[in-house]
């Protein structure tokens, strides 16, 4: 049997790259390019023993091509070269959520969607499934750890990573629309994606068909974030609430490992360990048993047992250093809630340690001025935030804000703030400001001009 074969232009993105493996698992000769290629999805790549170019070029596009997956990177229009070839050469092009709707046509999908959240309660879902024995299909957008970040499994259960940003340029409707979903869980529906969406009701219309399109068999799990819970009015699905609601945590205690108690109504259903950090990944773990609990997917000891040998997703408050007394976690700060969130985490595992905040504005939303007010509660908990300049791509796209104005903003906030243009002015500061008795957070959706490696190994070298 001949197989056949896909080739993506846009493979560095996590999803891009999360999909070419579930084709490779489904026996296709998967290729691929991009403009920079950087772990995690390079390492995912080569372990799956898929080829790529670091370089856009009509070259690249196999002659016998079946398939050619575009991802959504802005340098992906028809003005790019190898676009423009794939187009012209009338084989199917279809965006990396197409694919996914076509993989799990068959499958019982449960989505996981939100503007927050949404990466780690996916994978701990997965996680679960898989530690407790249940060969369930998934497709994260992230890299989780000790995991793949897709797989096909053979369980009619699939659990997906929705997102809410749009398919493609020639398709504006969002990510998870594709998917026949069989159940959902919704984190947040929180304004995000400025770019995209220009107000909070624009933001929540993927949510409410989201939610609309769920027959009443489904099941639809809220967390009590306002704009998800308010949700529940345009469904027929049966609801089930977690965080404050049905489903929630109780005498939770941070410390190298969280311990809380997971509680239906007021019934203690498990006692949970984690090595996760912060109040948002207890509500995600909430979230995630809610999800598997009322499906009867796992058992109560099967849950427990698998969450504590979870250790998160790479980027999201990993720990960067290995032996500095003053450590450094990198947390994916692509938007305020995020960013609250990793900051609240380690003011509650560091309560007595100053904290400093390495950042780079790399989204558009963080870097927009409609969205400058971010910036006035964002970093509260922070004792010296060290800003590093907006990133330039798509800047004349929208009202970009200036390094000036968010630091301003930040100052007029009441939080001390030391703007950087290089990477040498960020560790010379750091180097005149960090003491022992610090903790670091480096929070950038983006590479930061490789400040984020840096960083940690200076401290591991200068605090040992």
């Amino acid at each position: 049997m001949v197989k056949k074969r896909a080739h993506f232009i846009g493979i560095a993105g996590m999803g891009m790259s999360a999909v070419a493996i579930l084709l490779k698992e489904q026996g296709w000769h998967v290729s691929g390019s991009d403009a920079e290629m950087y772990p995690p999805a390079t390492t995912q790549l080569k372990r799956h023993k898929i080829t790529y170019k670091t370089s856009y070029n009509p070259a690249n596009i196999p002659r016998d091509a079946d398939l050619i997956v575009i991802g959504m990177n802005a340098k992906l229009t028809d003005e790019n070269p190898e676009v423009r070839a794939a187009r012209d050469a009338g084989i199917r092009i279809a965006s990396f959520p197409e694919i996914i709707g076509e993989i799990t046509k068959d499958r019982e999908v449960i989505v996981v969607a939100g503007s927050y959240g949404k990466s780690t309660t996916t994978a701990l879902l997965a996680w679960i499934l898989k530690s407790s024995g249940v060969d369930a299909g998934w497709f994260i957008g992230a890299s989780p750890h000790g995991m793949e970040p897709a797989h096909l499994g053979k369980h009619p259960v699939f659990v997906v990573e929705g997102d809410e940003y749009p398919t493609a340029h020639i398709d504006l409707r969002a990510k998870f629309e594709h998917y026949a979903v069989h159940d959902a869980l919704i984190t947040a529906a929180t304004h995000d994606h400025v770019n995209i969406y220009n107000t909070q009701e624009d933001f929540l219309k993927p949510f409410e068909i989201l939610a609309a399109k769920l027959p009443p068999s489904a099941l639809l799990v809220l967390s009590d974030e306002p704009y998800a819970s308010g949700l529940k009015k345009h469904t027929h699905a049966r609801v089930v609430t977690y965080g404050a609601g049905e489903w929630h945590a109780e005498n939770v205690v941070h410390g190298d490992r969280t311990t809380f108690d997971l509680v239906h109504e007021a019934t203690l259903v498990a006692q949970i360990s984690t090595l996760l950090l912060g109040a948002h990944n207890v509500q995600n773990i909430v979230g995630a048993s809610s999800m598997l609990l009322e499906k009867k997917l796992v058992s109560p000891p099967e849950l427990v047992a698998a969450i504590e040998t979870f250790e998160g997703l790479a980027r999201r408050l990993d720990k960067k250093t290995k032996r500095s007394a003053a450590p450094a976690f990198e947390g994916f700060g692509s938007s305020r809630e995020k960013l609250r969130a990793a900051i609240a985490a380690l003011k509650a595992q560091y309560p007595d340690r100053r904290l400093v905040v390495v950042f780079e504005p790399h989204t558009f939303s963080w870097r927009n001025s409609n969205m400058l007010h971010w910036f006035d509660t964002a970093f509260e908990g922070a004792a010296l935030v060290v800003l590093y300049k907006p990133a330039e791509q798509g800047a004349a796209t929208h009202e970009q804000s200036t390094q000036q104005e968010m630091a301003e903003r930040l100052s007029s906030a009441g939080i001390a703030v030391v703007a950087a243009t290089d990477p040498e002015k960020v560790m010379s500061t750091l180097k005149s400001e960090i003491r022992k008795s610090d903790v670091v957070l480096l929070s950038s959706s983006g590479a930061m001009d490789g400040l984020i490696e840096r960083i940690p190994e200076w401290l591991d070298n200068a605090f040992v």
